[in-house]
């Protein structure tokens, strides 16, 4: 925590481009050491790229990890002007958007999820929520005070007794609820297997079937890092689960779930090295 507080320090006192140079060392000390994400790194990219990745594509995927995780520092002290983010959302995206519903935005380790405070906090006047397991939200609040002491916790806990009161309650309110919904919300949860770029690998059921007993509108949502200080922001409906009508629950989220499989798919294709899970996923 001391080291993540020095250089909260570094990037709002000496500002962002300064900070970035702090990149450099330390994403070469993770090349060299961290064997383990680098090996998945490997793996993940020889999938992606269609080739034997080399060093440097291995660099520039943990450099695109640490960018993010920098622009953290900005995005959670509402600095939202230090970027530029361009945002696409299909028709029906934007249509429950207008309505003004609430809806769960299922994202991915991939990109960044902070990017979306910016367009919720436009849109809105709000920043979204969160929703994950109890431990990590335990420790993603700890890691927040460092960031921001001021920050206004917005991270709902599963696995408490108010914790789908709360989801249900914020979404009455008109809210975004975001999931990262390529791991589990819970441990040893349930999973179904989908081929995930030529290889089968597990996806969580419990997103989904959360947001079917919430009769929830379902937006895939991915914040595309594009280098420098620029994103894009991606919007796409899942499914609207208040919204299927005499289709079998099994039927109505395997067709989300293949849905969203393919839409992490391609902005990996599209962004190959915004993908941050370092560990086997397929394993």
């Amino acid at each position: 925590m001391a080291a993540l507080r020095f250089i909260v320090w570094v990037a709002l006192t000496l500002g962002r481009r300064t900070a970035r140079l702090f990149l450099y060392p330390i994403c070469l000390y993770f090349f060299v050491f961290a064997g383990e994400a680098r090996a998945a790194s490997k793996h993940y990219l020889r999938k992606v790229l269609g080739r034997e990745p080399r060093i440097g594509d291995g660099l520039r995927h943990i450099h695109t990890f640490a960018a993010t995780i920098l622009d953290r520092v900005f995005l959670l002290n509402g600095r939202f002007d230090q970027f530029d983010v361009c945002t696409h959302l299909d028709e029906a995206a934007q249509a429950v958007i207008d309505s003004k519903r609430g809806c769960l935005l299922f994202g991915a380790h991939l990109g960044s999820f902070e990017v979306t405070r910016a367009y919720a906090h436009e849109i809105q006047g709000t920043p979204a929520s969160m929703v994950m397991y109890e431990e990590n939200a335990q420790q993603l609040n700890a890691v927040l005070k460092a960031i921001n002491p001021d920050l206004a916790q917005r991270v709902i806990a599963l696995g408490k007794v108010d914790s789908m009161l709360k989801v249900e309650q914020a979404l009455l309110r008109g809210a975004f609820i975001g999931i990262l919904a390529d791991r589990g919300l819970e441990q040893g949860g349930a999973s179904v297997t989908c081929d995930f770029l030529g290889e089968p690998a597990q996806f969580p059921a419990g997103p989904l079937r959360m947001a079917y007993m919430l009769q929830s509108p379902v937006l895939l949502m991915v914040g595309v890092y594009r280098g420098g200080n620029r994103y894009e922001l991606y919007f796409e409906l899942l499914a609207d689960m208040g919204m299927q009508h005499g289709m079998p629950r099994d039927e109505v989220l395997r067709q989300a779930l293949q849905r969203y499989v393919a839409g992490i798919e391609r902005h990996c294709r599209n962004a190959p090295y915004n993908w941050f899970n370092f560990y086997d996923f397929w394993k």
